[in-house]
């Protein structure tokens, strides 16, 4: 998931507003020749009439859905293999033995322990006491600190309260089940783990049905996670809830050209993916209730690695 934060490179209303001069009361009027002259009526109707094939066509695609892994279905693993975008061309000999040749997206049920998955879910719950978005959508990252705090973020690390609420079992936990979702990555998809290392951003995310209040809240965008983070290879999420349970939305999209395929996010289900652009997707909207889960990212390259997360004493 992937919480998911935008794509830096779009613009996000951050222009500078264009001055207004000080005549700017005045209007100036150029007459057209009539030979030149523009017939705004036609344009303005084909303009509505492809605006309603685009939408037409959005949303028939929107409606067509197929499921990938329900909710209901406990899978041991089930995968799918897709042609790689050209996203990675320049990194095959860079990062040999690495870099996605074999590209897809996975499923599986038994990595994690439901136990586990039930660790990690009170490890963040704990952990977003300590904040929380204004808006529908919070991000905990045990590794920079970052925290949501209203309408915008602070580093929990700083926090006095930090050491009452985390103890060294917290972040043993954390790494053992990051450890083993490494391992699953590298040895479906044929690579070294060696050479596959953890990156920035890994994150807990608690969404909820609240509004927006930013523009982080706006989790629910078509993105590909390479374009956001050029560093990132591999992207997983491991769910912490359960769709139709604690939470209603919220399935994450994979968008494809015949049709969208969903999984539902289940308690203790690891999702795996290559992170190019033949991995399109989002999240829906959480309709109702809160949905935890953990996005677990992975990059080929070791200038852009981090080190598993330690509490201070």
């Amino acid at each position: 998931m992937t919480v998911k934060q935008r794509n830096p490179r779009r613009p996000a209303g951050n222009g500078k507003p264009v001055p207004r001069s000080a005549d700017s009361s005045r209007t100036e009027v150029v007459e057209t020749p009539s030979k030149y002259r523009i017939d705004w009526r036609r344009i303005v109707s084909r303009l509505l009439l492809i605006i309603g094939i685009m939408a037409t066509v959005y949303f028939t695609k929107k409606d067509s859905m197929m499921p990938f892994a329900k909710q209901k279905e406990e899978i041991t693993k089930r995968s799918v293999d897709i042609s790689c975008s050209e996203d990675y061309t320049e990194e095959l000999r860079q990062f040999q033995g690495c870099t996605p040749r074999k590209c897809g997206r996975v499923v599986w049920d038994s990595v994690v322990r439901p136990s586990e998955a039930s660790a990690l879910l009170n490890i963040a719950q704990r952990g977003l006491t300590l904040g929380g978005s204004a808006g529908g959508a919070s991000i905990l990252d045990l590794h920079s600190g970052a925290l949501s705090q209203g309408n915008a973020f602070i580093n929990m690390y700083k926090l006095d309260a930090i050491k009452t609420v985390f103890n060294q079992d917290d972040f043993r936990i954390y790494s053992h089940i990051k450890n083993k979702i490494h391992q699953a990555i590298a040895n479906h998809f044929g690579i070294s783990q060696d050479g596959l290392y953890l990156t920035h951003p890994t994150f807990f995310s608690r969404i909820t049905s609240a509004p927006p209040k930013t523009i982080h809240d706006e989790y629910w965008h078509p993105h590909v996670d390479k374009e956001t983070y050029e560093s990132f290879h591999y992207t997983s999420l491991l769910y912490l809830t359960d769709y139709g349970q604690d939470f209603e939305g919220g399935r994450f999209i994979f968008i494809d050209k015949d049709s969208n395929k969903t999984v539902e996010p289940r308690r203790g289900r690891v999702s795996a993916f290559t992170s190019g652009s033949e991995n399109l997707h989002y999240v829906e909207p959480v309709t109702s209730g809160t949905r935890y889960a953990i996005t677990v990212s992975f990059t080929c390259d070791p200038t852009h690695a981090i080190t598993d997360p330690k509490l201070t004493t």
